[in-house]
């Protein structure tokens, strides 16, 4: 199921592009509004998700990105496992990776992840997140839903 791998690198390439467009068009800390709830907002996030250990003072980068190299040999390790008819899953761990090796690349060259897609309602903002952040999101969810399937019966009854 390596082959699923042009998802992860469609994901990195439009995670790397966005990222690019904003931090060349925007300066950090702007925001332009785009929707009565949705508007992009430029930041920097030196820590994980949710700006977790962002203000850890730098050894949090090397741990992040340790995490994401380890992480993403696993996934690639699991999807050369998984089966011809476990496409679902594939697609999911494929969006996994790509995600997970969009932010790597961000932690590697600036040190910290731009985020920029910022959603709210009112004065409560959801913290703000990246086209990475959204594949690794989906790719979960869609692995949640894969588990909650049945699944078929490969033992025969004699």
């Amino acid at each position: 199921m390596l082959h699923w791998l042009w998802l992860s690198a469609l994901v990195v390439g439009l995670d790397q592009l966005t990222k690019q467009m904003v931090d060349r068009s925007m300066e950090l800390y702007e925001s332009v509004g785009l929707l009565p709830f949705f508007q992009l907002t430029y930041l920097r996030n030196e820590g994980a998700a949710f700006s977790f250990l962002s203000q850890a003072g730098g050894w949090q980068r090397w741990l992040f990105i340790g995490l994401a190299v380890i992480a993403s040999g696993a996934i690639c390790y699991w999807l050369s496992r998984l089966g011809k008819n476990q496409r679902w899953e594939a697609a999911a761990w494929a969006l996994v990776l790509g995600g997970a090796l969009g932010n790597l690349i961000d932690r590697v060259i600036y040190g910290y992840v731009i985020d920029f897609l910022d959603v709210f309602y009112g004065e409560w903002h959801w913290p703000p997140f990246n086209v990475a952040d959204s594949a690794i999101t989906i790719g979960v969810a869609m692995l949640l839903i894969d588990s909650l399937r049945p699944r078929q019966s490969t033992a025969s009854l004699v």
